[in-house]
Parts: structure tokens; C-alpha cells; sequence
């Protein structure tokens, strides 16, 4: 576990190779996503220092119901291909979750490929609508609806799962 802060150039710079090579699509934005909040690496292979897996918690706000959460908000979980099915992404999300005592909830948006994996683990699908506040107003975000997990650290904060749920703005992908 690291803070962005704590980790050298290079190893950065493996992270990102590591996110590079594990999905087809990982854009600039995504990278800046992944940056500035705690880092659970799985470090490994051959020479020892390979980064085999990792991902990253970072701290957002969601609006739910008129209430302002302080959400660790999971990204950027991967595994390097060759390393698949060896438990390391069980390894990052242990050491991610945690972290949760920090946050009132936990969230992340899910591929369809990676959700059984994560309700597995207890997280649980967001059923209300999505949205994002965006510097021009609140915009509906209708297809992360259903991508949308969440995990509460704690005694039941008393969510109502179906209500609408709206993210911080950000470059890129808003969820």
C-alpha cells in the first residue's frame, strides 16, 4: 500500500504500463482517475519487482438524497494477463477495503466482466438512476445505471439504494 506520492517515477510508470496491457482502452484520463489517493500493489514475478496487479482507492463525493458522502471510490483494479487467476485482484480489493472506516461508503463502476467478481466480495449494485453535476448542471448518466456498486464500511448508513445518485465532475469518464 502507497500513496500516489509515495511511489518513485519508475514505479508509476509500471503501474501504468501494467493498466496499458491489461485494458484495451486506458486513456490519459483514466490514468488521472487513478492518481492521488492509496495504491494496493501485488508485486512479483521474475525479477521480484514486476507489478502484477493493483488498484487504487481515491476520494470523491456523491450526492444521495440530499446528503453529501465522502466515497472511496475504486479504480483502475487490474491484473497483468500472464498473472489472471492467482488471487492478486482478491489481494488489492482486500487491502482497498480496508480503507473503508475512512469513508462513508465505497464505490466503483463496474465492467460486466468484473461485477460478479465484486458482489462476490458483498458489493452491491446501485439501482437508482445515475448522474453527474457537471459545471453546467446536473446530467443524467443513464448508462452507468446498473454499473454502479457501493459498499458500506460500517452499521447501515441507512441508503436507499433505488434513489437517484449523483457523482463529482471530472475529465473523461464521470463514473
Amino acid at each position: 500500500m502507497a500513496h500516489t506520492a509515495e511511489l518513485a517515477a519508475d514505479e508509476l510508470a509500471a503501474v501504468r504500463a501494467l493498466m496499458e496491457g491489461a485494458f484495451d482502452d486506458f486513456t490519459d484520463h483514466d490514468w488521472s482517475h487513478a492518481l492521488g489517493g492509496m495504491h494496493a500493489l501485488v508485486v512479483g514475478g521474475a525479477a521480484g519487482d514486476d507489478v502484477l496487479a493493483q488498484g487504487s482507492l481515491v476520494m470523491r463525493r456523491l450526492l444521495v438524497a440530499g446528503r453529501s458522502l465522502r466515497c472511496g471510490y475504486v479504480e483502475a483494479v487490474a491484473t497483468a494477463p500472464t498473472h489472471r487467476r492467482a488471487g492478486h485482484a482478491s489481494m488489492v480489493m482486500t487491502a482497498l477495503e480496508g480503507l473503508a472506516p475512512a469513508y462513508d461508503l465505497l464505490a466503483l463502476s463496474s465492467s460486466e466482466v468484473a461485477e460478479a467478481f465484486y458482489r462476490g466480495r458483498g458489493w452491491q449494485p446501485w439501482r437508482g438512476p445515475s448522474s453527474v453535476m457537471t459545471p453546467h448542471g446536473t446530467e443524467a448518466t443513464p448508462d452507468e445505471d446498473g454499473a454502479i456498486l457501493v459498499l458500506a464500511p460500517g452499521p447501515d448508513l441507512g441508503l436507499d439504494l433505488d434513489a437517484p445518485i449523483t457523482c463529482d465532475w471530472r475529465d473523461g469518464d464521470v463514473w
